[in-house]
């Protein structure tokens, strides 16, 4: 698995030769070995590529996200053959019971809701309490929708009572950014696996593509939510590319985030497979 997080954010040529990327300017060449490249971002529309490059990322299991013209990411490449067991697992994750899909549902939103609470103690401990009081009401499929009613009462407290996630200003941008950023990482696991992102076991819209990457990507906002305090107009973007390289805890080691995104994802796999929640892996931030 690769390591590295390469942005493309100038006017340039990308080729293939001979297992490495080749990055051409009017005034500079650069090479960077595909098998340590995990992420691909191309920010710049100006931005040439060849379809053999293309292809060999693809063939190595490399995310390759491309954004528009204000550098914000509006799409990845997702490759149709994931896992060579890919049938068997789809079949699987068709005949996941309602029961085991709300059972898993409830410990995302827990986490996820007290994953907040651990964000606004630095802000407002009080108010972190009143939000570890939802996470335990939380029930199977969160049918009395704790998640909505926490994420209202935490944003609010961390952004001001004037904020939705519907505005459009500073901190909305540097949300969407991270958030896009860590979705298409559960994406590329997702696919790995050889399991379908369309079938999700809560989000069940039509036209996303991701409601399985986007079930199970909700434990995990909270760490962009925390670099949105820090963050301004002129760094936001690498900052938030650097995050997946940033140390987090999972299983009690540390890991790369990009690295524990793919155990905590196999381990919810392993959760709605098995009928155990007991085996979901979350992460937590390395203190």
């Amino acid at each position: 698995m690769g390591f590295r997080i390469v942005v493309i954010g100038t006017h340039s040529k990308l080729e293939l030769s001979l297992n490495y990327l080749v990055f051409k300017t009017v005034n500079e060449v650069k090479r960077i070995n595909i098998d340590e490249i995990q992420t691909l971002i191309i920010e710049s529309t100006a931005v040439s590529l060849t379809s053999a490059l293309l292809s060999e990322l693809i063939s190595k299991k490399v995310k390759i996200i491309f954004c528009d013209e204000k550098k914000n990411p509006v799409s990845e490449l997702v490759p149709y053959n994931g896992n060579t067991g890919s049938f068997k697992c789809v079949n699987n994750q068709i005949q996941w019971s309602m029961d085991i899909k709300n059972k898993v549902w409830k410990e995302v939103i827990k986490e996820k809701i007290n994953n907040q609470a651990l964000v606004l103690s630095s802000v407002d401990k009080s108010a972190s309490e009143e939000l570890i009081l939802f996470a335990n009401d939380v029930l199977d499929g969160d049918i009395t929708n704790r998640e909505g009613h926490a994420a209202k009462y935490y944003f609010n407290r961390i952004f001001g009572d004037d904020f939705t996630r519907n505005n459009e200003n500073k901190k909305n941008a540097y949300l969407n950014y991270g958030y896009t950023l860590l979705l298409s990482q559960v994406n590329r696991c997702v696919v790995s696996k050889g399991y379908l992102t369309q079938l999700g076991i809560h989000h069940k819209n039509e036209f996303n593509q991701f409601n399985l990457s986007c079930d199970f990507v909700e434990p995990l906002r909270p760490f962009v939510d925390r670099k949105a305090f820090t963050l301004n107009d002129d760094n936001f973007k690498d900052e938030l590319v650097k995050m997946l390289a940033e140390t987090y805890i999972v299983d009690g080691q540390k890991q790369t985030l990009s690295n524990a995104i793919y155990i905590y994802i196999t381990s919810l796999i392993n959760a709605l497979n098995s009928g155990d929640v007991s085996v979901i892996k979350f992460i937590k931030e390395n203190e």
